[in-house]
């Protein structure tokens, strides 16, 4: 299995140096240069199975041996034994046609713990091995940091540095980043936006200079090995349900566009999926994009939803790349044209292609909370904001009734109590293992929306900076 980047000008990679360098040096994103395939008899095969047995079913044509597969059983069985509940990724049943699949079960109770538990182990496996150390520098709306410190606390080989937009997240979100004190732990709070956040992560990893210094490697999704992780959930999903032999879509809250891309991923590797359904807050660009064919940047508008608080979609590059014909060229001229006009188009055979598999949708804020107290009132579940913009998405996109309907949750109720006890008059409860949170000592920097800025703070606290010095 070789991984070749999204913008054609990066070297071809094995999956180690895929899961260490992050993004491509050519500032591209790393895909497989074909998906693995599995046959209708192959899925069925999965039936019955446990979480992390499918787990290693999916995942390990994509390691291409780069890793034994007793020792990645057993990385895999770690990562998922930390989880509250026994199926790691439950599905809860809202009506005839509809389900939750819950990826709130693990230690930060989102659903980036889901590839970030495993992530921290690969990257203890394979520094392990190599006798190096990295320097994580991520972005976060909300979710990702926590998820990512949570994973890489207090590992030999492993600095974490985190930014947030001050002020942007919900308070147990940021909580859970700045209350960890572990000393290769560094949370950064910028003046900025996520975009802003997202940008200045992008700038330090197309720096080659400070990247081969730093050591530089990314917990965010444009890491090939948050989507490989993802992309398994939707086979446990569909194959509980009645898959292959069983019509499934899936709606997916995103702003990021990389949990609906490993959606994407499953049905290039032989799921059955009738439809991908993205469901977007006020910050809409997604679908906007799948209304017209134009992706348009606008200003970032803070919602209910936080971690979909985001007017550019990274993960989105993937996509464009089969889009425009896997052209390397082709996705770069469309990338620099977005960042300097703040837009891009594609041709209508294009947006027709993608809208063979997908549709976009808008929820508001009136819809998220009148989705909330609906779906309470009618049968008692309690949906976070994020979750509710999927279930409002997946009544908007029609499907037939014969065809099971899993909308992903991706955040525990708890995480937005006030969004949740506004819409409902019920406070959700932290989990008794997060019962002290809010009086935990937090330590964080605030930095302004400058480069030179966080690349000095980081500089002046990696490791492996020093040890290369």
């Amino acid at each position: 299995m070789q991984y070749v980047s999204t913008r054609g000008q990066a070297p071809v990679l094995g999956f180690e140096d895929v899961l260490l360098a992050g993004l491509a040096r050519d500032g591209g994103l790393y895909v497989p240069q074909s998906w693995p395939q599995f046959s209708k008899d192959d899925i069925r095969t999965m039936r019955g199975l446990p979480y992390s047995e499918i787990a290693v079913r999916v995942m390990l044509p994509f390691l291409g041996g780069a890793i034994a597969e007793d020792d990645f059983r057993a990385i895999v069985k770690d990562a998922y034994a930390s989880f509250d509940h026994a199926a790691v990724t439950p599905l809860v049943q809202l009506d005839q046609s509809n389900w939750v699949l819950e990826l709130f079960h693990g230690p930060t109770l989102a659903f980036k713990d889901v590839a970030l538990q495993l992530l921290g182990r690969l990257f203890d496996h394979v520094l392990a091995k190599r006798g190096e150390r990295v320097t994580i520098v991520g972005a976060t709306s909300g979710d990702t940091g926590s998820a990512a410190i949570e994973a890489c606390r207090d590992r030999q080989n492993v600095d974490i540095f985190i930014l947030h937009p001050k002020g942007r997240t919900s308070e147990v979100q940021r909580r859970q980043m700045t209350s960890v004190l572990s000393d290769n732990v560094h949370n950064i709070a910028l003046h900025g936006t996520f975009d802003d956040c997202q940008d200045l992560v992008k700038a330090m990893f197309n720096d080659v200079a400070f990247r081969d210094r730093m050591g530089l490697s990314a917990v965010n999704s444009i890491n090939w090995a948050r989507i490989m992780a993802q992309i398994v959930y939707y086979f446990t999903a569909a194959v509980a349900l009645g898959a292959p032999d069983r019509k499934v879509a899936f709606t997916v809250p995103t702003g990021n566009f990389g949990n609906v891309y490993a959606a994407y991923g499953a049905r290039a590797m032989g799921l059955p999926i009738e439809k991908l359904v993205v469901g977007s807050n006020s910050n809409d660009i997604l679908a906007r994009f799948f209304a017209s064919g134009t992706m348009s940047a606008a200003p970032v508008v803070p919602t209910l939803s936080p971690s979909m608080d985001i007017q550019i979609s990274s993960n989105f590059e993937r996509l464009l790349f089969d889009l425009l014909g896997r052209d390397g060229a082709a996705v770069t001229a469309s990338m620099n044209r977005f960042r300097a006009e703040g837009k891009f188009e594609v041709t209508e055979a294009q947006l027709a292609e993608a809208l063979a598999i997908f549709s976009g949708h808008r929820v508001d804020e009136a819809g998220t909370m009148a989705t909330i107290e609906a779906v309470w009132t009618g049968c008692g579940y309690l949906l976070d904001p994020h979750t509710a913009v999927g279930v409002a998405s997946a009544k908007a996109a029609g499907l037939p009734a014969d065809v099971a309907t899993v909308i992903l949750a991706t955040a525990h109720p708890a995480k937005f109590p006030d969004a949740v006890e506004k819409a409902t008059g019920h406070r959700p409860d932290l989990p008794p293992r997060l019962s002290d949170l809010y009086v935990r000592e937090e330590r964080l920097s605030e930095l302004p929306n400058e480069l030179g800025a966080v690349q000095d703070f980081v500089a002046a606290r990696a490791r492996a900076a020093k040890e290369a010095a």
